[in-house]
């Protein structure tokens, strides 16, 4: 049984799995997208936004442990002056994975890691919009703004039964009758 055993070995030893870990959290920052297979995506994806976070932090210790794991300068600072503060608003999640489908070589199933591009807009409460009737428009006419229909009064109840009983009776007509009064003329 593998209790408290987390993470995934990806058939590589603990030196390998690391450096390899490093050399494709360094590139992700640096282009901002990789493909590679799923496995590997979600592995990365964790390191990666730890990196973000501690960018958000943006203090010297911060940026020294990140300096620690990625491995190039240049990537280090633009982690810290452009893709952090993107995410000033967002509380993680700030990538996402895409799956492509299965490589033709291995039949492994590849996805994109990439960062999440849109900026979050914090929620705020808002009221329902007020419902509209769309109207289809004729051909060739020109669109216009939606114009709220209103809706028709109800009759009380007294006024619809008066109106029932002032119409005149409906009577059905059958097969039968017709015959009877064709033989009565």
């Amino acid at each position: 049984m593998r209790h408290n055993k987390a993470g995934r070995r990806l058939g590589r030893t603990t030196s390998h799995r690391v450096a390899m870990f490093r050399n494709m959290v360094t590139s992700f920052l640096n282009h901002e997208r990789i493909t590679t297979t799923d496995a590997k995506a979600k592995e990365i994806r964790c390191v990666a936004e730890k990196m973000i976070t501690l960018g958000k932090r943006g203090d010297l210790h911060a940026m020294r442990q990140a300096a620690s794991y990625i491995r190039d300068k240049k990537v280090v600072t633009k982690l810290f002056t452009t893709i952090a503060p993107r995410y000033t608003e967002r509380n993680g999640g700030y990538t996402r994975i895409i799956k492509l489908g299965i490589r033709p070589g291995d039949a492994a199933p590849v996805s994109i890691l990439e960062l999440v591009e849109e900026e979050m807009k914090p929620k705020r409460e808002t009221k329902k919009p007020v419902k509209t009737a769309p109207s289809a428009p004729a051909k060739g006419a020109k669109e216009e703004a939606a114009v709220p229909v209103a809706e028709p009064e109800v009759a009380p109840a007294a006024e619809e039964a008066a109106s029932v009983e002032e119409a005149a009776p409906v009577t059905a007509v059958t097969a039968g009758d017709e015959e009877c009064e064709a033989k009565a003329d």
